[in-house]
């Protein structure tokens, strides 16, 4: 055995040079840093993409619940671990969408921003209108007016001059034009670059309200000046990860409503990682292949609902119960699941609202 020594770089033990790698951290000994370690080192230790994921990936897809069965058994190292599998398919989901996602943000700033110009035509048409009518009711009053002093000039002894004097004058209707702006107040304050104080004025927010509904009206405020919606939209997109860190225990929790006696809560999440992990692995397919060739939606729908079919055939493998069984309780968790998911995108949408 060689007697050299060589110390390693990462935590600077000695050991010996024959070996590749130091037997006290792991390191290897010899490791250049070239742009295909960093890239290498990279998915390795962020996203363990290494046989594993192979290994993992076809039986996600092709085979529910095995691999969920298979990891709960203790066959641990042969795949890729479900956080960590849910994590690396879902930061591959939201990177496809994420062209997608800035698309329909431009759509909704252009749908607005001409929905906002289609109303703003209205309403100017509509005082416009109101004006031409109300000169149009003025002139009228006036010629009756004008008739009338006419008529009665014989007891007033008003001369021409002076009915018509009286007539035409600019006091002869003391009642202003009001028009208000009619639903356009506020655009027309915001178009003069009013201050915020009119303009929350204008909206009805008083000195007195709490910091939650100065809040509100901030950001309606803000979405009124600047006639975007896609920077909310965005922010729903970016919050739905986050959002997922509650949806996706939760989900577990209702499997361990249904089958309590079917192992711990972290079983459960164990097939909840890979269940997800096998949506955004779908999704992520969807939005992939619609951007080489657009699918018909009858396709997307069916592929959307075989999901379910999916999550029945992974129960039933999991859980070891007879299709009756794994179709019913499969059943009512998608049917109580759907409330959650809909609660929570609420919250999401809300959250998006308040801090675009």
């Amino acid at each position: 055995m060689s007697t050299n020594q060589t110390t390693c770089k990462n935590c600077e033990q000695p050991f010996d040079s024959d070996f590749s790698f130091c037997p006290n951290c792991g390191q290897k000994d010899k490791d250049e840093l070239t742009l295909g370690v960093l890239f290498y080192n990279t998915i390795t230790n962020y996203f363990s993409f290494d046989a594993r994921f192979f290994k993992s990936f076809l039986p996600l897809l092709f085979m529910p619940g095995y691999i969920a069965k298979q990891f709960v058994e203790g066959k641990r190292l042969q795949y890729l671990h479900p956080a960590q599998m849910y994590l690396f398919v879902v930061v591959v989901f939201f990177f496809l969408f994420s062209f997608k996602a800035n698309e329909q943000a431009s759509e909704i700033d252009r749908e607005i921003a001409s929905a906002f110009e289609s109303h703003q035509k209205k309403d100017s048409l509509s005082i416009k209108g109101k004006q031409v009518l109300k000169i149009i009711n003025d002139s009228l009053d006036r010629e009756e007016a004008r008739d009338a002093l006419k008529n009665t000039a014989i007891y007033t002894g008003m001369t021409k001059e002076q009915i018509d004097s009286l007539v035409d004058g600019e006091n002869f209707n003391r009642d202003k034009y009001n028009f208000g702006l009619e639903g356009t107040e506020l655009d027309s304050l915001i178009k003069i670059n009013a201050s915020d104080k009119d303009l929350y004025n204008a909206m009805g927010l008083k000195e007195g309200d709490g910091a939650f509904k100065k809040r509100l009206y901030g950001q309606a405020l803000k979405f009124l000046k600047s006639k975007r919606g896609g920077s909310i939209l965005q922010t729903f997109y970016d919050t739905i990860p986050i959002a997922m860190f509650i949806v996706l225990p939760l989900f577990a929790l209702l499997l361990k409503l249904f089958y309590r006696k079917s192992g711990r809560y972290a079983h459960h999440l164990v097939f909840s990682f890979y269940f997800f992990a096998f949506i955004f692995t779908v999704f992520g397919l969807l939005v992939g292949i619609n951007y080489i060739t657009d699918i018909p939606d009858w396709i997307d729908t069916l592929i959307v609902f075989s999901i379910f079919f999916y999550l029945i055939i992974a129960l039933k493998r999991f859980y070891q119960q007879g299709w009756f069984k794994s179709f019913f309780k499969g059943s009512l968790t998608t049917f109580l699941f759907i409330p959650i998911v809909s609660i929570v995108a609420v919250g999401v949408g809300f959250f998006a609202f308040m801090f675009y």
